[in-house]
């Protein structure tokens, strides 16, 4: 218990994709070496009592591996809300009662010892690992609904997903691929701003609305076509309009940082129109 050193939120994230709870993994070594001795003795009550315990440590170890990932990501992000379900609480937990079992009924040490086990495996994985994040950040939003901003953000980076699966099509026309990754990149710079001032969220909505579904729908309608068929016109007229885009973009994301309301409105039938086009 000496050598644990206590955990630290920031080291830990610094050193997260290194770590990714394979320690917890390392337990189940030793159980499987046990399972396979007690197969090749024919020892079934040592072969299942051996599976209870290896089934116990792996289930530990995979809800650690999800509790990691959802903090990692939890610190990544400026607002969100702390993770619904506790996995590494349970996995703590959890750690507990297969270190006791596997120390009382599989060893077959007395219960004081493997209680004393038990509470050292809890208390080393919480010094370890740390338990879940327990506070949403949800930032200066005066008294606009979090669920509202979070919901609004969510669905934008959802639809960014999907643009991005689209562009992944588009095998025969490298610019357009180019143009679509730098008009996604500005989105996701614009949806970051937003996180770190949500203020102005129920009219920066039309923009993440308006903007990236008229993105989706260009390159939706792009892939819903064999490219062979697309003809130069239409292929020029659709580099234009992703121009277009991207100056808007950078235009609304200097006004969001200067703090300025987004004056949207007419930007919005244009684009519209362009669409339709």
């Amino acid at each position: 218990m000496a050598l644990v050193k206590k955990y630290k939120p920031q080291t830990y994230l610094e050193t997260y994709r290194a770590k990714k709870g394979y320690l917890l993994y390392s337990f189940l070594a030793p159980l499987s070496l046990a399972i396979i001795l007690a197969l090749m003795e024919r020892n079934v009550s040592a072969f299942l009592l051996n599976l209870i315990a290896f089934g116990l440590f792996y289930i530990t170890a995979k809800l650690n591996t999800l509790g990691l990932a959802n903090e990692f990501k939890y610190h990544q992000e400026k607002l969100t809300k702390a993770p619904k379900i506790p996995y590494k609480t349970i996995s703590a937990i959890l750690l507990g009662i297969s270190t006791l079992f596997t120390a009382t009924i599989v060893v077959g040490e007395s219960i004081f010892i493997g209680l004393f086990l038990s509470i050292v495996s809890s208390v080393g994985y919480y010094l370890y690992y740390g338990l879940d994040p327990r506070e949403d950040k949800l930032g200066n939003i005066d008294d606009i609904s979090p669920e509202f901003v979070l919901k609004t953000i969510s669905e934008a980076k959802a639809k960014l997903a999907e643009i991005e699966n689209d562009i992944d099509k588009i095998s025969n026309d490298r610019p357009l691929q180019d143009k679509l990754s730098l008009a996604v990149k500005k989105a996701k710079d614009i949806i970051k701003t937003i996180q770190e001032d949500p203020k102005d969220i129920r009219v920066a909505r039309k923009f993440l609305v308006v903007y990236i579904d008229g993105l989706k729908s260009v390159t939706n309608a792009y892939t819903s076509i064999d490219e062979a068929d697309i003809n130069k016109s239409t292929k020029e007229n659709l580099h234009q309009l992703l121009e277009d885009i991207e100056r808007r973009f950078d235009k609304e994301l200097t006004r969001l940082k200067k703090n300025n309301a987004f004056d949207l409105d007419v930007n919005i039938d244009t684009l519209h129109e362009q669409i339709k086009n």
